[in-house]
């Protein structure tokens, strides 16, 4: 079914668990909630699919539909911290609004004010900030009240084209966005103008950064692109051991690595394993990819990843999510064109 390839010095082996059939048309995006029991999924079909494991049983199973909130494609879904709350961005220019505290999930609140297509959306660590992307160029930051009211807090315009993605720091309140006109930029609230500040502008990539992940300590990122390469960004803080000046006092965020040669197409999305540290790729050559530090290498500013798994043919089309589960090391979902979502489990021994 599938053709899997491993570095000479690794050891791996992926063990696909499951096929989740449902949705009409593509898959567009997957994402686990903060407890690692549950799956959403959206699409084309305009629909939200809620997937979760039986009281005693290992496979996954259909557990809801959310529908008739979108009148066009959902492009993502994000879960709260709190894991009561998920936030959907859709084609129609608008962000959906779900809430469990009844017992089932209902659209409570509709956010809009962008006038385009929302490509993404991301939750804070805190719960207290909600941040959206789209292709009017803007990025909206939007505060959560005490009784679950949206109000935006800021609207960035920052990049010149489309904006792909957004990500919330794993710990701060600190937002990054990747975009068709081939950066990515860092924002955080500035209190005393009571709005959010580009701090950084990340420039490496030849062509559109489609995705971007955070490492576990927040002092990494990821970034993949249509140049098909996958580039690691560290951060350096004032005062840092390596002597790199921070004008202003702000961190700066520098390349310290680039994944090129590996991929056949556009990378379309990037996972960054918080339990394992293993980062994932979904390709438009149907292929998932996995890379490890390698601990030969890197050394102080000095980073090299080696690409120790690939599963070719892992969909029938293109890749356009993968996604780690926050809870069990080395499980991914994935999904495609093709309609499927896939559940992998990948264990690595090195030798």
């Amino acid at each position: 079914m599938f053709n899997i390839g491993t570095s000479d010095h690794i050891m791996s082996q992926t063990t696909p668990l499951q096929t989740l059939k449902g949705h009409v048309g593509r898959v567009w995006s997957v994402a686990w909630s903060p407890t690692g029991t549950m799956l959403s999924s959206c699409g084309e079909d305009k629909n939200i699919r809620l997937w979760g494991k039986e009281s005693f049983g290992t496979k996954f199973t259909a557990k809801a539909i959310l529908s008739d909130c979108h009148q066009r494609t959902i492009r993502e879904t994000a879960w709260s911290p709190c894991g009561n709350f998920i936030a959907s961005a859709s084609f129609d220019a608008t962000t959906a609004i779900w809430d469990k505290r009844s017992g089932q999930f209902e659209c409570n609140a509709t956010l809009e004010g962008h006038e385009n297509e929302v490509k993404s959306v991301t939750w804070s660590k805190s719960g207290q900030f909600l941040a959206t992307c789209s292709r009017d160029k803007s990025v909206w930051v939007w505060e959560v009240g005490e009784e679950d009211e949206y109000e935006c807090g800021a609207v960035i315009n920052a990049h010149i084209q489309d904006v792909k993605k957004v990500r919330f720091h794993p710990h701060d309140n600190i937002l990054a966005s990747a975009s068709y006109d081939d950066t990515v930029k860092l924002f955080k609230e500035d209190l005393s103008e009571a709005d959010w500040v580009n701090f950084a502008t990340l420039k490496s990539h030849t062509s559109t950064v489609w995705s971007l992940a955070f490492d576990r300590t927040g002092t990494r990122l990821a970034t993949c692109s249509d140049d098909q390469t996958v580039k690691i960004w560290k951060e350096y803080r004032p005062g840092n051991s390596s002597g790199i000046p921070t004008p202003d006092g702000d961190a700066v965020w520098k390349c310290v690595c680039t994944l090129s040669g590996h991929h056949g197409r556009t990378i379309y999305d990037i996972s960054w394993c918080h339990s394992t540290d293993l980062i994932a790729t979904g390709c438009g050559d149907d292929a998932i990819r996995i890379f490890k530090e390698s601990t030969n290498h890197s050394s102080g500013d000095e980073v090299s990843f080696d690409l120790v798994h690939t599963v070719h043919g892992a969909h029938a089309q293109d890749l356009n999510c993968v996604a780690w589960n926050p809870m069990v090391p080395g499980m991914l979902a994935s999904c495609s064109d093709d309609g499927e979502i896939k559940l992998w489990q990948f264990k690595l021994d090195t030798l």
